[in-house]
């Protein structure tokens, strides 16, 4: 199973660090041959550098998902080097926590521009080079936070991950008649360098929370994306997969404590 990624071409944005280069080293793993994607070219080639190290197909390049023409730069890389493009995980996001009340429109222009209009920007550079693949996906990295529960400090992250979604459902109807199809994995919790940062009492609470007593992993993430990526999945589109180890599930702790 999920044979059908070996040799296939795959974009991963955001992939220097965290979920995206989990779900690039995922990728790699069985075969793709997989373009890191990272503002800055030293720190995609880190994840190059890992990746080759096992075995995998990887390569770097630089660009900001923010900006239409390094985008294309991107997708005709890909092309370029790959000799065509399958597949493109949409994964680049930022997440500055701060409140409402405090937040300049700056930080809210700031993620929205990275997190939603970043997306739209990567998908459409993408479109006109996936049109020709047997095997065409997107998968965009949505989040719990905004379509399903929310946080203090992330009105911006949240609104952001929501609109990916509202995105989705409509780019999969106008992608299909190409057999492109378009879902989105909604991660909870996961241990990234990013989250780490926010403190081992933020950690420790938030596993606490979950039922499998656990934070999620990049590879968990990495493998939901590949399995929307697969020709197995070929008739899934317009989708989510929440991927939290049933963080959204209990309605308190006490829910918890008393399972």
């Amino acid at each position: 199973m999920f044979t059908s990624i070996a040799g296939k071409s795959v974009i991963v944005t955001g992939a220097s660090k965290g979920i995206g280069k989990g779900i690039a080293e995922v990728f790699a793993r069985v075969g793709a041959k997989v373009l890191i994607v990272s503002r800055s070219e030293e720190a995609a080639q880190k994840t190059v550098e890992g990746i080759v190290k096992t075995g995998g197909i990887a390569s770097a390049v630089a660009g900001d998902v923010t900006r239409e023409s390094d985008m294309e730069l991107v997708a005709n890389t890909a092309v370029e080097r790959h000799g065509g493009l399958d597949i493109l995980c949409a994964n680049a996001g930022i997440y500055p926590q701060t409140k409402l009340e405090s937040m300049s429109v700056t930080e809210w222009n700031e993620v929205i521009g990275t997190n939603l209009t970043g997306n739209f920007l990567s998908v459409k550079a993408c479109l006109s080079h996936m049109k020709g693949s047997d095997n065409g996906r997107i998968i965009l990295t949505s989040s719990i936070t905004g379509p399903v529960t929310g946080f203090p400090g992330w009105t911006h992250y949240g609104a952001s991950k929501s609109g990916q979604l509202g995105f989705m459902r409509t780019a999969c109807m106008e992608f299909a008649k190409y057999g492109i199809t378009v879902n989105a994995v909604l991660p909870g919790n996961t241990l990234t360098e990013g989250l780490k940062e926010l403190g081992q009492e933020y950690l420790d609470a938030m596993a606490a929370s979950v039922p499998l007593k656990r934070l999620g992993t990049v590879e968990d993430i990495g493998n939901a994306a590949l399995f929307l990526a697969t020709k197995e999945a070929a008739y899934i589109t317009g989708q989510t997969i929440i991927v939290d180890g049933g963080q959204i599930i209990p309605e308190s702790l006490e829910a918890l404590q008393e399972a």
